[in-house]
């Protein structure tokens, strides 16, 4: 399966900032609060409730290497007790993303969905709802995938999503769908982030000027 590494850049970039400045944004909502009464106290237990997470959460990463089963075990658990947090999101994430490289899609396909229930942040979400397509393609739930990725996604996201339905196309032996999901997808700049789209195409159309042969 393909190793989205544009898509892992931006999960990466969206850790960094929770991890930099997550604090900072929990701090400013707090000043924000500081006509209520116990600020001082709101203010010192929240900061100090994040920060706790964020270190369970960094911890949770840090054990994948070591020790795999209890890696999972360890994010499932935080996942449970910390389904509120940003970092659920992200947790979940790192599970599919496990989950995938054990070829074992269906939890695969679970943990995704965990993730888009619990994201917090817009490109968490996109990036969470792209893979579960994939995921469910891989799976062979065709209509499945084509749903997962038929609502209002970002723009940012619509090569990606294009190249998804082009995939469930073809499978369904839909050709002219398919043709005209991938030339979608490189009209959105697709070919930047993924060469082997021009691939896919040019697969397609040889393929239909074989079939027209004559016998």
């Amino acid at each position: 399966m393909e190793t989205f590494e544009t898509e892992e850049q931006q999960v990466e970039a969206i850790k960094k900032f929770w991890h930099e400045y997550g604090n900072y944004l929990i701090g400013g909502l707090v000043v924000g609060l500081s006509g209520f009464v116990g600020f001082n106290f709101y203010k010192d237990s929240k900061l100090e409730g994040e920060m706790a997470v964020a270190s369970k959460y960094q911890a949770v990463i840090d054990s994948q290497t070591a020790d795999h089963e209890a890696f999972k075990a360890n994010a499932e658990q935080f996942i449970q007790n910390n389904a509120d947090s940003s970092y659920a999101s992200l947790t979940a994430l790192s599970l599919a993303k496990d989950a995938a490289e054990h070829q074992d899609w269906e939890k695969a396909a679970t943990h995704l969905q965990q993730a888009i229930d619990k994201a917090s942040n817009a490109g968490i979400k996109s990036i969470a709802t792209v893979r579960l397509a994939r995921v469910q393609i891989q799976l062979e739930q065709f209509d499945k995938a084509l749903a997962t990725v038929g609502g209002e996604q970002s723009e940012a996201f619509k090569a990606a999503i294009e190249e998804i339905k082009g995939d469930a196309y073809l499978k369904q032996g839909k050709v002219e769908l398919a043709r005209n999901a991938y030339q979608a997808a490189i009209d959105a700049d697709g070919l930047a982030t993924n060469p082997s789209l021009q691939l896919k195409i040019d697969d397609l159309a040889q393929a239909t000027n074989l079939t027209q042969l004559p016998n």
